[in-house]
């Protein structure tokens, strides 16, 4: 029997893919902060009892240990002392946005929080069940992890930093035989975006910089609004992951959608002047 644990798991990327491993015939650890939405998931049709919730806050140390040991009791129930973690999916994340020069050191700092340091806490932690088991991990990254825009530096900093842990931990942890793994969506339609609107109508500008990002929080829910429309469904994104951790082996980044492939092909090809004018034109700044 295989087992993953998904952070993250009550929405979007992360429901999708509890649903999708537990309808392929994984047992589903499903890291949720909200109680009910993982009674919800756990009721969902065609699982048969594979998904199991997990109260999983990945910034607090407590539940993240906890969380350990119900990984540890599960694969010494289901295949002995030498079974351990199949798969581990990093997804939980926040979105932080606006004009960098308006952004708290407060939500900077919880932006990094969630999106890396608890990532990698909760890696540490659940290495050793992976490594009997020479499981997966897959980090949920983004297409901003790879090409930043304007008025997202704190999110498209945090991703940039996941990429270059996967990057090293893959490597260090090849003589373990665990594998790691980047999944790089481009939009999906989650209610991450809800979210980030919100934080959008919260950024106040104060009045001696209005000429300078007076338009930067209309432009900001325009642009997410646009971005929340052309997604691609977080099952797609589920899809993908489920072949990674299928794969013989897998490989080292999974670009997800469209819209992100034509990204990174215009980062690639165009002077970094000329793809700024681009990027200004699009967000009519």
């Amino acid at each position: 029997m295989a087992v993953a644990l998904i952070t993250g798991a009550s929405t979007g990327i992360g429901r999708a893919t509890a649903l999708r491993l537990a309808r392929a015939g994984w047992t589903v650890l499903a890291g949720v902060r909200d109680s009910g939405a993982g009674e919800q998931l756990a009721r969902e049709p065609g699982i048969d009892g594979r998904v199991i919730p997990l109260a999983l806050e990945v910034t607090d140390a407590g539940q993240v240990t906890d969380a350990a040991a119900r990984v540890q009791e599960l694969a010494a129930r289901s295949g002995g002392t030498s079974a351990g973690l199949d798969a581990l999916v990093n997804n939980a994340g926040i979105g932080v946005g606006g004009p960098l020069e308006l952004v708290t050191p407060e939500d900077m700092r919880m932006q990094f929080e969630v999106n890396v340091l608890a990532q990698v806490a909760v890696t540490q932690a659940m290495l050793p069940a992976l490594r009997r088991a020479h499981g997966r991990i897959v980090f949920v990254s983004s297409i901003g992890g790879r090409v930043a825009t304007p008025f997202l530096a704190p999110y498209a900093a945090s991703k940039h930093a996941i990429e270059a842990i996967a990057d090293g931990l893959r490597i260090e942890l090849a003589s373990s035989h665990v594998q790691v793994a980047l999944i790089e969506p481009g939009s999906v339609a989650t209610p991450i975006w809800d979210k980030g609107r919100a934080e959008a109508e919260r950024v106040t500008v104060p009045p001696e910089l209005q000429a300078e990002y007076g338009h930067v929080p209309a432009a900001m829910d325009k642009v997410l609004e646009q971005t929340a429309r052309r997604g691609i469904p977080p099952e797609a994104v589920a899809g993908t992951i489920e072949r990674a951790l299928s794969a013989r082996r897998m490989r080292a980044r999974y670009l997800v959608g469209r819209d992100a492939r034509a990204m990174l092909m215009l980062r690639r090809v165009l002077p970094d002047r000329t793809f700024d004018r681009v990027l200004r034109r699009a967000l009519g700044v």
